[in-house]
């Protein structure tokens, strides 16, 4: 195992990671809502159109090109498959069967593919034990914090279950693939991606769908889909991609980690629920395993460690 230190992400990489947490945390949520009567392909249309649309205008409105996304078209069209179109087909699916919490969990395990293909793929962000030892710590801590209720939700078809596994695969190599675009503007960068997405899934919607298929009569529905495309989408993609550009492929997917937990402490706050011991240990999992991945920890320790010596 070729071992090399593992990049500290300094205050700023840190806030974003925790906001885009506590955003990407609402989104299983919102889907779970609109997924009762949007077809899941429907809704991933839904989301990338209307997430696009709010990018464009916000571009126009500040003056910034988008010509550097059309010139390098065939590129984002293949991050739209890995980050938007393969995984969000992957995961909406996924819910029709299953609950949000074991969904949420199998999603956090995205940190650990990403460190896979990370290794294989660049030359910068190499496989460490430190690494693999606060992923594992993420994932666990993940689990632990949707305590008894993810063994509830166990059940449901293998399929669906693989289905969010092999979008957290997706989501790995977008990571690592995201990182050419580093010379572009983040907006820019979530424009053209969501933009390609769109263009993309228009034609196999009209194709499957029939208008009275993929319409609610339901306000609460479009809030829901309108809050996954505007918050959890347009803006947390700008989020991400100036994460990926700033601290790396690796830290910016530990943002998977935090998504149960944003989920659960979202749903202590605005609905009144309390935070049982299980959740609160599976929390101190997670801070653990960020603390690990980071490395600043263990490089003050060792260098505490020499001058003793």
């Amino acid at each position: 195992m070729q071992k090399t230190a593992t990049r500290p992400m300094s205050a700023s990489d840190w806030a974003q990671l925790v906001l885009l947490g506590a955003l990407w945390g609402g989104s299983f949520f919102f889907a779970h809502i609109a997924v009762a009567e949007i077809p899941p392909l429907a809704l991933v249309l839904y989301r990338v159109s209307i997430a696009a649309l709010v990018l464009h205008v916000w571009l126009r409105l500040r003056n910034i090109s988008f010509a550097p996304a059309i010139a390098r078209s065939a590129s984002f069209l293949g991050l739209a498959l890995l980050n938007n179109i393969i995984p969000f087909s992957l995961i909406f699916s996924g819910q029709t069967e299953i609950g949000a919490g074991l969904a949420s969990v199998l999603y956090a395990t995205t940190p650990l593919w990403t460190v896979l293909v990370a290794n294989l793929l660049t030359s910068d962000e190499k496989l460490s034990a430190s690494k693999l030892a606060g992923v594992a710590l993420g994932i666990g801590g993940a689990a632990t914090m949707i305590g008894p209720g993810l063994f509830a939700n166990l059940g449901g078809p293998t399929w669906a279950k693989l289905a969010v596994i092999a979008a957290a695969i997706s989501y790995a190599f977008a990571a690592v693939f995201a990182k050419r675009f580093r010379d572009i503007k983040p907006i820019v960068v979530a424009a053209g991606q969501l933009t390609a997405s769109t263009i993309f899934m228009i034609p196999i919607v009209l194709l499957l769908y029939n208008p009275s298929d993929i319409v609610s009569a339901n306000i609460s529905i479009w809030l829901a889909i309108g809050t996954l495309a505007i918050v959890t989408t347009a803006f947390a993609f700008i989020l991400y991609f100036n994460l990926i550009a700033s601290a790396g492929a690796t830290n910016a997917s530990l943002v998977t980690l935090l998504v149960p937990a944003s989920a659960i402490i979202l749903s202590t706050a605005f609905l009144g629920e309390r935070l049982e011991t299980y959740e609160f240990l599976g929390l101190a999992l997670i801070v653990s395993s960020l603390v690990v991945v980071d490395g600043r920890f263990l490089q003050w320790r060792r260098i505490g460690a020499r001058k003793k010596s």
